[in-house]
């Protein structure tokens, strides 16, 4: 069984998930479940689903779940996007959001090819 906190990348996701919660503060009341409620459960997906996938016995399962948590942070990417189209978001806190989702897209791209390698 793998330890979960030990991993950098669920740390990172972690601590970005807390800033999407900060973030999404300040979004009109009419996105609350809408665009914040999807980006919240998006952005809570990464970490968690990394955690239960730690708790798997085998490889293979660990890094399905670990391919559920890149898809969340794909989802996540758009919706960081869309909320700067719907100027939700400025300029620097999109590109500041945006570099901190690819960084966790290649932990987790990068952990996954150790693992089936």
């Amino acid at each position: 069984m793998r330890d979960f906190k030990k991993y950098n990348v669920w740390s990172v996701s972690h601590e970005f998930t807390l800033e999407v919660y900060k973030v999404t503060k300040d979004f009109p009341s009419e996105e609350k479940f809408q665009l914040i409620s999807q980006m919240q459960r998006a952005a809570y997906s990464i970490p968690s689903n990394f955690s239960e996938g730690c708790g798997r016995d085998s490889d293979k399962d660990f890094n399905r779940f670990i391919q559920i948590c890149l898809g969340s942070a794909h989802e996540l990417e758009y919706f960081i996007l869309l909320s700067k189209d719907l100027n939700y978001i400025s300029n620097n806190t999109f590109e500041r959001l945006d570099l901190r989702i690819n960084e966790i897209k290649r932990k987790l791209y990068n952990l996954s090819k150790k693992l089936i390698a």
